[in-house]
């Protein structure tokens, strides 16, 4: 039986592609230092960057989004986080020679978040992404964000390829949910904002990567083919 052939790639952006979490980190505990709180530790925040604004603000300050207070709190912080949007994110290890490698292959890579677009747009232009990008999908763009296929569906059409060609990479349930809805092949970033291995483990990926380096040696071997190209992605720095 032939292995299928990958044309393309799909991620989601925090904690899968870029680590943006010490970013949050930063602006929230400046927030909690203006109220007079204690800093939480990074990991704390971390696990919970991937759920939204909404999730950040109930760890940070204990609120209930019915609370009154918390719109105006989730709206100052990522006010806050605009304007610091790039302070310290950065691709995760190693996932700049995969994207460099599918650049020289021609093999298209893009991005589908839930993450708005003026704060997906800000991050991108500030890491030099923004003219390499093949396709942006954000909620601004679709009806129904991820865990649907929406947003999934439409980044294929704008790379001109079937669900089938491509594999999409995520750090969430819902990533996986979208791509399995979507008919495409996924992997889970493990070594994103996760509560837990275990929990990665659950949401039943194709495959499973537990490091940045690791999820860099499979898409290696997943676009091998696609390229005509058996040349080895570059070293990990």
């Amino acid at each position: 039986m032939t292995s299928p052939v990958y044309n393309g790639v799909l991620f989601d952006l925090d904690g899968t592609l870029i680590d943006t979490a010490d970013d949050f980190v930063m602006c929230l505990n400046d927030l909690r230092n203006e109220a007079g709180l204690a800093a939480l530790p990074d990991n704390e925040i971390r696990k919970v960057v991937s759920d939204g604004a909404r999730a950040m603000i109930k760890l940070c300050f204990n609120l209930a989004e019915t609370d009154p207070g918390f719109n105006e709190l989730r709206h100052k912080f990522l006010d806050l986080y605009l304007n610091n949007i790039a302070r310290k994110s950065r691709l995760f290890s190693g996932l700049e020679n995969t994207l460099t490698w599918c650049e020289s292959q021609q093999i298209p890579w893009g991005i589908v978040t839930n993450k708005g677009r003026v704060y997906s747009e800000a991050l991108l232009k500030a890491l030099k992404l923004d003219t390499k990008i093949a396709t942006l999908v954000c909620p601004d763009d679709v009806t129904n964000t991820k865990p649907h296929p929406e947003p999934i569906l439409r980044a294929c059409a704008e790379i001109n390829l079937s669900p089938e060609q491509c594999v999409y990479v995520g750090d969430h349930a819902r990533d996986i949910e979208s791509g399995k809805r979507a008919n495409m092949a996924t992997i889970a970033a493990a070594y994103g904002y996760v509560h837990s291995e275990q929990e990665a483990k659950s949401w039943q990926a194709d495959w499973y990567t537990n490091t940045p380096e690791e999820l860099n040696t499979l898409l290696q071997s997943l676009l091998r083919q696609a390229s005509g190209n058996d040349s080895p992605l570059p070293a990990s720095n």
